[in-house]
């Protein structure tokens, strides 16, 4: 293990994440490289009484990472082993490992894969705890639905660190099957079984739509098609939509299908002409090849310079006209000025839905896409514009219940990994729910119990931590913020 400090010329480096809004000043980063490291550093911070905070790949949204009230932070960034462990017939991924090192090294050792993002920088020990989808997950379900075991470091009420490997069925593995990271203890290693054989090879289309195709009636065509070409078909087929405000100049749809999925040109022709009417014809890729362009090809999503707010929603329907209509208006606001101001949405559904709500921590499983409202930007005198047409945005989605996504016949809350620190504040949520809610729905109470066992001295703490009743845990008002993967 090797402690950073201030005045280390790698301190900088290693004290704030991809959004740039966020940064700690702690007395030291911990860059660990084995479990043993990880129990001797939680255990250093325990003793000393100082905060600790864990990253992974990075990517958390809020400052759950790195804030002010940092002391520690624990670095997984080099646990990145991928190796299969005999002993237990299972496939291993070590938190720290970002996901395109995740794929690589799965399917040329076996040939498998994890259902998991496209982001190639996002960490495994944030994905992975909060859900894990991407485009495989409509046919596989979520990462987390092939959890064997996984190995946590927690800390007891005596305040002594050590490492639990918690097997299928268990509560504390329960608790990592989409409870979020920075609650329950600092995840280790994950552990796999089964897993699933991708595609050979996939027909992939990447389309850029200019904004001058784009009337409301183009535009309601686009979006309205696809809520419901997601509510009505049971194909493989997964499709990112990326509507960039208009003075970007256009919008991006790309759509991934096992090429050897029973007509799957045919399937993708179709939901294409659907949404478009005319487009290109698809590349057909090995699925390697195509998993690695997705994974690298967007500029602004691996630029690590930029500021981001961030907020969610999981759609149940296809979105009613009022929403299309003013999703249209907000992209199209002339007093805008961003082009990486977007709103995207994400495939979800399929095999996804073959899954309990309390099976795992996941308790939307019948959703049948996400959405995502965002922007990013590169200086801190943008920080109020950007964040107040986000804001702005979302609250106007969701006036009729309270500025939030209620779960309804419509909407199912928010995902745990795009986490939305407003979610907590009255300004912002006015419908009485919760942002727990709006998580975790009924699996609330259970993850509050086992926080209460496995955290009774509540070390794991943020924002938006699971808090347990008690004396020995902090309310609401007052856990601060701590440690979290960073998804």
């Amino acid at each position: 293990m090797i402690s950073v400090e201030p005045g280390d010329p790698r301190y900088d480096g290693l004290t704030s994440g991809l959004n740039q809004r966020y940064a700690a000043k702690p007395a030291r980063v911990e860059l660990v490289r084995s479990t043993e490291d990880v129990v001797e550093a939680v255990q250093r911070a325990v003793s000393g009484g100082q905060r600790l905070s864990v990253r992974s790949g990075g990517h958390c949204f809020e400052d759950f990472v790195f804030n002010p009230d940092v002391e520690v932070v624990v670095d997984l960034s080099a646990m990145t082993g991928v190796y299969f462990d005999t002993a237990r017939d299972a496939y291993v991924v070590e938190a720290g490992a970002r996901l395109a090192d995740v794929y690589e090294e799965l399917y040329r050792g076996w040939g498998v894969t994890v259902p998991g993002g496209i982001c190639y920088s996002v960490g495994a020990g944030g994905h992975f705890t909060g859900g894990g989808y991407g485009l495989l997950s409509r046919t596989h379900g979520l990462t987390v639905d092939h959890l064997h075991v996984v190995e946590v470091v927690v800390v007891d009420a005596d305040g002594t660190a050590s490492a639990v490997l918690a097997d299928r069925g268990s509560d504390l593995w329960w608790a990592h099957t989409g409870g979020g990271g920075g609650n329950f203890g600092v995840v280790t290693r994950f552990f796999f079984r089964p897993l699933v054989r991708p595609p050979s090879e996939v027909l992939l289309s990447s389309l850029s739509v200019p904004w001058s195709r784009l009337d409301e009636a183009g535009f309601t065509r686009l979006l309205d098609g696809y809520g419901r070409w997601h509510a009505e078909s049971e194909s493989g087929l997964s499709s990112l939509l990326t509507l960039n405000h208009v003075c970007n100049g256009s919008v991006g749809l790309v759509t991934q299908i096992d090429a050897d999925e029973p007509d799957a040109a045919e399937v993708l022709d179709e939901y294409l002409r659907t949404l478009l009417g005319d487009f290109e014809p698809p590349r057909r890729l090995p699925w390697l090849q195509a998993t690695r362009y997705l994974g690298t090809s967007s500029p602004v999503l691996n630029d690590p310079t930029l500021r981001g707010e961030h907020k969610s929603a999981y759609v149940r329907a296809p979105l009613p006209p009022e929403q299309i209509s003013l999703a249209y208006r907000e992209l199209t606001r002339p007093d805008v000025t961003n082009p990486n101001a977007m709103l995207v949405a994400f495939s979800y559904g399929g095999a996804i839905g073959d899954v309990a709500s309390d099976a795992t921590a996941v308790a939307q499983r019948d959703s049948i896409f996400k959405l995502l409202y965002q922007s990013f930007w590169s200086t801190e005198d943008e920080d109020a514009a950007n964040i107040g047409w986000v804001r702005d945005f979302f609250r106007s989605m969701y006036a009729s219940t309270g500025g939030v996504p209620v779960p309804d016949s419509g909407t199912d809350g928010c995902y745990v990994n795009y986490p939305d620190a407003d979610l907590s504040s009255s300004d912002w949520n006015t419908s009485g729910v919760p942002w727990h809610t709006l998580y975790y729905k009924d699996n609330y109470p259970r993850l509050q119990a086992i926080k209460a066992r496995w955290d009774p001295l509540n070390v794991f703490r943020h924002a938006q931590s699971i808090q347990a009743a008690g004396p020995n845990h902090c309310s609401s008002a007052d856990s601060g913020s701590g440690p979290a993967h960073a998804t």
